[in-house]
């Protein structure tokens, strides 16, 4: 019966946008039905918790990858790019001052 309810709730919600609450409440609801024990719904609210953070990373690691994967095919330039050439940039003026005063580095 737990497999049922479980497939049920997996089907009918994102497991990823389900909350601890929103578990906690519709197990609560099965049980008051009769249609899960307490012990039944406690570890199908352990389970769908553990399973909904599991989702959730996974989804978060498939949206950086996305991300990366649009990033690398666009011009687009890195806030990391732009400090990066700030230093050189910086350490040339350095360099083309010492050399304007006859200094060599």
């Amino acid at each position: 019966m737990i497999d049922l309810v479980k497939k049920a709730m997996l089907t009918g919600i994102g497991v990823a946008s389900l909350t601890k609450d929103k578990i906690e409440d519709i197990a609560k609801d099965f049980a008051q039905k009769g249609k899960l024990s307490e012990q039944e719904g406690e570890k199908l609210v352990r389970e769908m918790v553990s399973k909904t953070e599991e989702s959730k990373e996974e989804l978060k690691k498939q949206i950086n990858t996305m991300v990366e994967k649009a990033l690398a095919k666009t011009e687009f330039v890195r806030t990391a790019d732009i400090e990066e050439l700030h230093g050189e940039i910086a350490s040339l003026r350095k360099e083309i001052e010492a050399l304007r005063n006859g200094k060599t580095t």
